[in-house]
């Protein structure tokens, strides 16, 4: 499992951006490069090839100011099924084993089982998402960051008194 994590942090340039969530590991593969959901799929890939049960986990990097990618944003690793031992979750994006700075939200399948958001939706086609990270320290401090999360197209606040006219207007009819 080392290994794998090992081969993804070497091969793979971590550049923000360059990807989308569905950006396929076969993609992946081809651009060698992308973020930390992209290797987690791509450390899952190469487990499940190896028949090692494995699964993705969402959740954050609690900021330290210690180098590692991801920290203060969402995050993704792996965890792997280790006979004996249990489920052994490794960090692909950072090339090392998953300590107490890594905390866990969501585990499945893929990142479409830990989406942030997941569900039916009436409304607006055009959304956007902001995440609020707070993490409280033993000593005291505390770390607060918001992230906003493109889904879709964002659409603008002004625009919402209108599309609700619009929206009572066809229920109306």
């Amino acid at each position: 499992m080392a290994l794998c994590a090992e081969f993804v942090y070497k091969n793979f340039q971590y550049i923000k951006g360059i990807t989308t969530i569905e950006t396929t590991v076969r993609e992946i593969l081809e651009i060698r490069s992308g973020v930390c959901q992209d290797f987690a799929h791509l450390m899952l890939e190469l487990l499940r090839n190896l028949d090692i049960p494995c699964r993705y986990v969402s959740g954050y990097i609690c900021p330290n100011k210690n180098g590692m990618r991801g920290e203060g944003a969402t995050h993704a690793w792996v965890e792997a099924w280790i006979p004996n031992s249990g489920w052994a979750g490794i960090d692909p994006t950072n090339n090392v084993w998953v300590t107490d700075t890594h905390v866990k939200l969501a585990v499945g399948r893929n990142f479409t089982d830990c989406t942030p958001v997941k569900g039916t939706f009436k409304g607006l086609a055009r959304q956007s998402l902001s995440v609020y990270v707070s993490v409280g320290y033993e000593d005291g401090q505390t770390f607060e960051e918001m992230n906003k999360v493109k889904v879709g197209d964002l659409h603008s606040p002004e625009d919402i008194p209108e599309y609700i006219d619009h929206e009572e207007q066809q229920q109306q009819q």
